[in-house]
């Protein structure tokens, strides 16, 4: 590096170092920021992401900078109600005190670990997981994301298959709609195409089935037997998440259980979004009464604090990794930060019941909304859910993006998706006040208002 270049680094390095200890900036730096940020997206990051906001956003270059409780702060100190939360991460809110103070703790004493010598954390946490998980889940196997979980998940079901069968297919069977990560594993037994047929061909032997249907699981493995092709495990969503919601039937994964447990395949439950209490329970699958062989989590998991995830298995699985314990690895899964910010999430949500709040707010939200959606039925076409995971389905995508766009503007965030904008989510976060759902509601209402106005006028011009 010549000279001049090294000046440049280091005066740009300090200028971004300096923004982040003020916690104060001037109208003409706060513009400043603003601009840089829009640039710097355009020409370093991604200009898709910026078109994509314009298209929803009614002010596209809204900068976050602060947050806190059930809120962000743009660079402008505009105040969001955070119904987004992440897509799920946010389930304790926005930088939970329980959870900063672990891990600002740990950071004091140490941030990684050495990759040799035992981390205690590491243990604390995954006895503490073994203790609140369903059936007789044991072993975890920490990491840093959701799709990360399903990677292990899908491994750790392969490499038991094989120690069943050697050099025989070891095939997956998934669901319709279902979301399940971005890496090229997980998204090849994701069951949406617009997300699927960019990186074809993608890991061979996953097979899909309706979601819900719990005959076409064991008329699928019925299927394979006849042609001799191996499945390992049938990996589900205790309700769909990316999909809008979607809730199974209550007979269906008692179901799936007995299937499993008769073919004898694994069942692999992603509580990546569902888990840590989004439901209403602290898992998704615990409203049926479920224990699976595999259970995959993460979004809340590291508190909405730290990046991190897991995957926990039982005994009977996870000793195929006994033998080699490096079979599959990960260097930062598992590291002294991620794992104080899960133990400080897991104890904020128990000692808070975040689960209760969850299924006591979640219903007083989906029975205000129903209300709406019986006084919209123009607009709406249903509205499910379970807990804090809401979805609201629209007659149209376009009633959806001017549905989203228009609580944008109303400083309400959700979970409106450009491949989804039929159906979108209201995810807030457990520790929003009441206050906060009935703001919620009153601007969603006002929302409803001006879209059927628009509509209507919509109308009346084209007939002219």
């Amino acid at each position: 590096m010549d000279e001049q270049l090294r000046r440049e680094a280091l005066a740009h390095s300090r200028h971004a170092l300096n923004l982040i200890e003020r916690s104060e900036l001037s109208a003409e730096e706060r513009q400043q920021v603003t601009a840089d940020c829009v640039r710097n997206f355009s020409q370093y990051v991604n200009p898709g992401i910026l078109d994509y906001r314009k298209s929803v956003s009614t002010d596209y270059t809204a900068v976050e900078w602060s947050d806190s409780g059930s809120h962000f702060t743009d660079i402008q100190g505009h105040q969001f109600i955070d119904c987004l939360g992440g897509f799920g991460i946010y389930m304790l809110g926005h930088r939970h005190p329980t959870v900063v103070r672990a891990v600002t703790k740990q950071l004091e004493r140490q941030a990684l670990h050495s990759q040799e010598l035992l981390d205690p954390l590491r243990g604390y946490l995954s006895e503490l997981l073994a203790l609140v998980t369903p059936g007789d889940l044991q072993y975890s196997f920490l990491v840093n994301s959701g799709t990360e979980a399903t990677e292990a998940s899908l491994k750790l079901a392969k490499l038991y298959a094989f120690r069943k069968k050697p050099h025989h297919n070891k095939g997956i069977i998934s669901t319709t709609r279902a979301f399940h990560g971005k890496s090229l594993g997980s998204l090849s037994v994701s069951g949406k195409s617009e997300f699927r047929e960019p990186f074809e061909p993608l890991v061979p032997g996953a097979r899909f089935i309706p979601y819900g249907d719990a005959d076409a699981l064991h008329h699928e493995l019925k299927i394979c037997d006849m042609i001799g092709f191996d499945i390992a495990a049938f990996i589900a969503e205790p309700v769909q998440g990316e999909a809008g919601a979607i809730v199974p039937p209550d007979d269906y994964f008692p179901k799936v259980r007995e299937i499993c447990d008769k073919w004898d395949i694994l069942f692999i439950c992603d509580e990546v979004q569902t888990g840590m209490g989004r439901t209403g329970t602290l898992w998704g699958i615990e409203h049926w009464g479920v224990a699976p062989d595999i259970m995959g989590m993460g979004k809340a998991f590291g508190g909405a604090v730290i990046p991190a995830g897991n995957c926990i298995v039982t005994e009977r699985v996870f000793e195929t990794m006994f033998e080699n314990p490096y079979l599959h690895t990960t260097t930062f899964g598992g590291n002294p930060m991620a794992t104080a910010a899960a133990l400080g999430a897991l104890h904020a949500t128990i000692e808070e019941d975040i689960p209760g709040q969850a299924a006591e707010k979640g219903a007083y939200l989906k029975t205000r909304v129903q209300e709406l959606a019986e006084e919209y039925p123009d607009l709406y076409e249903e509205v499910r859910g379970l807990g804090l995971l809401i979805g609201m389905q629209f007659k149209s995508p376009e009633i959806g993006y001017a549905v989203s766009s228009g609580l944008f503007g109303r400083r309400v965030l959700v979970g409106g998706t450009l491949n989804n904008a039929q159906t979108f989510r209201l995810e807030p976060p457990a520790v929003i006040t009441y206050e906060e759902l009935d703001q919620v509601v009153k601007r969603l209402a006002d929302t409803l208002v001006e879209v059927r106005r628009s509509l209507k006028n919509g109308a009346r011009a084209s007939s002219h």
